[in-house]
């Protein structure tokens, strides 16, 4: 029986050699400089060159170590790959940047393959390791329950001012109800988002938030009693909503971790469909982005049934706005203070 420090120098050698032919493939190194680096003659490279083209890169890899054999992927296809995550999907993640192979190119190779074989041309660097691990917050059972609403702001279009992207995300299962890009996030965006996930879904129990100065009134100490007379509050209120705000950024991981995988991907899919306002950008996330993300991501909630109610017929447009105070001063002047929408 084969020793262990055998199959690990085989496992060793075979990981070089193959690192080496795949940056040769790639255009990273010449085949002369690979010849030289795998410590073999230039004739026996050219031998391996012209089995790759005609075979695949497994064809010349060392098969005896007792795994399946794997399917031979041709040197063309390789040198594709590369050249496709180089020149037009350079800003894609991996996973990104696999999605858009597999589905527009037609392209048939695992995840994994494309992983090894990017880093070993050079294309991408390597994963770092992993942190601690934490525990994550369970999620609401029932979608419904809990909604997040989070905002970031972003250079979503190359060569334009930043706006901030506003999204409502349901709890249970991760899916976005609501996403639209406004000039600035305030009580207009705090407002509208709540409306469209109440017109569309019904209304749900509690809505998830930061602690921005619009989710509270103007002027008062931030943890005062009086905190749950703000605008925003009374509005929720009156619909039923319990409005609660995290003390910190790691309390809303679950909408955090959204809008990393949205920065990761809309920019690059704006910039690669050419869009180049917010007006074009709405769109594209109301009929693109929103439904493959909700595809792609959300997850089974635990229990089928849905805490969304149907609202019974209240004007949401004229609760969900702000109001103005009417104060009469010594001279008869009328002032308003509060801010209108």
């Amino acid at each position: 029986m084969e020793s262990i420090e055998r199959r690990v120098w085989r496992a060793a050698r075979a990981m070089t050699r193959r690192e080496v032919i795949t940056k040769a493939i790639a255009g990273q190194i010449s085949w002369a400089q690979a010849a030289d680096i795998a410590g073999m003659s230039a004739r026996q490279m050219r031998r391996i060159r012209y089995v790759i083209e005609r075979h695949g890169l497994s064809a010349v890899m060392d098969q005896r170590g007792g795994r399946p054999r794997r399917k031979r992927i041709s040197a063309g296809t390789i040198a594709m790959l590369v050249r496709l995550k180089r020149d037009i999907y350079a800003d894609f993640s991996l996973r990104h940047f696999y999605q858009q192979v597999t589905q527009k190119h037609q392209l048939k190779v695992s995840y994994n393959w494309l992983r090894l074989m990017l880093q070993e041309a050079g294309v991408v660097e390597r994963e770092p390791g992993r942190g601690q691990y934490r525990r994550r917050r369970e999620r609401r059972p029932m979608v419904g329950m809990l909604v997040h609403l989070d905002a970031s702001t972003h250079e979503w279009i190359a060569g334009v001012p930043k706006q901030d992207l506003v999204v409502a995300l349901d709890d249970a299962d991760g899916r976005i109800l609501y996403a639209r890009f406004f000039a600035q996030e305030g009580t207009a965006s705090t407002f509208a988002a709540p409306e469209g996930v109440l017109r569309r879904y019904g209304r749900f129990c509690e809505l998830y938030t930061d602690r921005a100065t619009h989710y509270r009134p103007v002027g008062r100490p931030e943890h005062s009693a009086e905190e749950a007379e703000g605008q925003v509050s009374q509005a929720l209120h009156a619909l039923g909503i319990r409005l609660i705000q995290a003390r910190s950024p790691q309390a809303r991981g679950r909408s955090e971790r959204a809008f990393g995988t949205i920065q990761g991907r809309l920019p690059q899919e704006l910039r690669l469909h050419g869009i180049a306002d917010y007006q074009r950008a709405n769109r594209y996330l109301e009929e693109i982005l929103v439904p493959d993300f909700n595809r792609r991501f959300t997850v089974r909630p635990a229990q089928k049934e849905s805490a969304f109610v149907e609202l019974p017929a209240v004007e949401l447009k004229l609760l969900l706005s702000s109001k103005q105070q009417r104060v009469v001063r010594n001279d008869n002047t009328v002032a308003f203070q509060g801010m209108v929408l």
